[in-house]
């Protein structure tokens, strides 16, 4: 399925704290819908992958930069009217208004879960530079994406197959006209 003949969205954000599955579900989600994936991490200056490494958390003033980076991604993709998939943590309401503010054409997906399942996941994952003893930050700064920012929010407690048919359908159902004597 390929929304863009269908959507107005061709930008879809990822967001959740670190082990919400990000690039796991923002992976899937890009095969599944045939659009690029983006992944946000990759955008972190050097500097912020090694304070985070060494278990610092990142300030606002860190976050900065990278988050113009992502910004720069999906307004690239937005002028060329290409398609993709980004994962960013998002955390806060105003960094969310700096990679998404009003940008016609991208759509934000809230990965929820409970702190004790996103631990486990981070306890199991090897090779990442995000230490467990950072996730009590992450839900510290985590400000969950309100109605008026129109996000999809998603159980991570759930096969990742099922959390992206989820996605899917929501963005199927945000394309389609409302119905006579329907409220969307």
């Amino acid at each position: 399925m390929r929304l863009e003949d269908h959507s107005p969205v061709s930008v879809v954000v990822v967001m959740g704290v670190s082990g919400a599955g990000k690039t796991t579900v923002g992976k899937e989600l890009a095969d599944r819908l045939g659009w690029e994936f983006i992944e946000g991490d990759r955008l972190h200056p050097a500097e912020n992958v090694a304070k985070m490494h060494s278990g610092q958390p990142l300030t606002d003033a860190d976050r900065g930069p990278w988050l113009d980076r992502i910004a720069e991604q999906i307004d690239d993709r937005l002028a060329r009217g290409s398609c993709a998939v980004v994962t960013c943590s998002a955390l806060k309401r105003a960094y969310r208004r700096r990679i998404i503010g009003a940008r016609a054409g991208v759509r934000l997906v809230f990965l929820a879960g409970p702190s004790a399942v996103i631990a486990a996941r981070i306890a199991a994952r090897r090779g990442h530079f995000m230490p467990p003893s950072l996730l009590a930050s992450q839900f510290a700064a985590l400000e969950p994406p309100q109605p008026d920012e129109n996000p999809i929010a998603i159980a991570v407690d759930q096969p990742v197959d099922r959390i992206v048919e989820q996605i899917v359908a929501a963005l199927a159902r945000s394309a389609l006209p409302p119905t006579a004597g329907t409220n969307r």
